[in-house]
């Protein structure tokens, strides 16, 4: 989907982080090799607040919101690095303590809302379900949770609709109904993964406000995953850019769209079209393709990909690891002035 950018304020705050991701490893066993899914990724989110992931398909985005939850097979996944959540450590944590969060402390808004929900049972069972869990409340009581949770999402006639099955809801009212079951049970957590995926743009627009609106009703932190910067300029408040696995860029909303500082990032902008530019500016697509993280390339991910690389001196583009600082910047081998003098130019 095509989405213009606007822009909303970034702000801060003193309070403790609610969400502490420090170092996450995510690597997958395959018969090609190890996949290095998410490669010592760290970030930090409060309550109340927004964060947005971008980047492209296979940066990481989806790996880092299951491993958040705990939902990889420990079989074949080894998840690595520090995930605490409201004080508490969740890497390694047993699956009856992921089970008292998930649904209840922490939620997930899937991407793809028709094969999320099950085809077999009433959307109305699917939203109850996690609340009699969680609450212990009655089939009655848990009913009327979920008609209160769909007339909440904006669901009409939500007495009738808590009996139909998902294939009976649109593309636009199966992701509401989706949003009410993660939020059934007030979690002061959410993750949205693509949530706006496929909708048109009106739709998208009524799914971020929702999700606005009931953030003010509840103070709930958000991590809103996408790939499309117009989504998150006008719904986040934090920005961490991804790119093969790893944080290349991040800072306040406001900031990093404003003043970019990574050439991937700049390349993503790009791409995009902008309601300040003239109507026949033409879009620039980021040569290349993203790396293969069976094998992903030596020092920076992105210097295959990069047209800047000889502005810097010697090798280190390809050598070495580039290395994010704390807080604001930009994870890349450029100075300020190199930044200042050579974004826009031609690659």
């Amino acid at each position: 989907m095509t989405s213009t950018l606007t822009e909303r304020p970034g702000g801060g705050g003193d309070a403790a982080p609610f969400l502490s991701v420090t170092e996450l490893s995510v690597r997958f066993a395959t018969e090609d090799g190890t996949v290095k899914a998410v490669d010592g990724l760290s970030f930090s989110l409060e309550r109340g607040r927004t964060l947005g992931i971008v980047g492209e398909s296979g940066s990481g985005k989806s790996v880092t919101s299951l491993a958040v939850l705990g939902l990889h097979d420990p079989r074949r996944t080894t998840v690595e690095g520090g995930i605490r959540l409201a004080g508490q450590e969740l890497t390694g944590a047993g699956e009856r303590t992921l089970e008292r969060l998930r649904g209840n402390t922490m939620a997930m808004i899937f991407q793809d809302s028709l094969t999320a929900l099950s085809p077999y049972y009433t959307v109305g069972r699917q939203i109850a379900e996690p609340y009699r869990r969680h609450t212990g409340a009655s089939r009655r009581e848990a009913r009327s949770r979920a008609v209160e949770m769909l007339d909440k999402v904006g669901i009409p006639n939500p007495r009738l609709r808590v009996d139909d099955y998902p294939h009976q809801f649109s593309g636009g009212m199966r992701q509401r109904a989706m949003i009410a079951m993660a939020l059934v049970c007030d979690p002061e957590l959410l993750i949205a993964d693509e949530p706006t995926t496929a909708l048109d743009v009106t739709v998208q627009a009524q799914i971020l406000d929702l999700l606005r609106d009931l953030q003010q009703e509840t103070g709930s932190a958000i991590i809103l995953i996408t790939h499309d910067l117009g989504v998150v300029a006008g719904a986040a408040d934090e920005l961490l850019v991804m790119y093969a696995g790893r944080a290349v860029e991040r800072g306040a909303v406001r900031e990093v769209l404003r003043d970019p500082r990574h050439p991937y990032t700049w390349g993503l902008l790009a791409s995009m079209p902008r309601l300040d530019s003239a109507v026949d500016t033409p879009l620039t697509p980021i040569p290349g393709a993203p790396p293969s993280l069976l094998a992903p390339p030596p020092g920076c991910p992105f210097h295959p990909r990069c047209g800047f690389t000889e502005e810097v001196s010697g090798e280190r583009c390809r050598t070495e690891r580039p290395t994010l600082p704390p807080g604001r910047g930009a994870a890349c081998h450029l100075t300020e002035g190199q930044r200042g003098r050579l974004r826009g130019a031609p690659r």
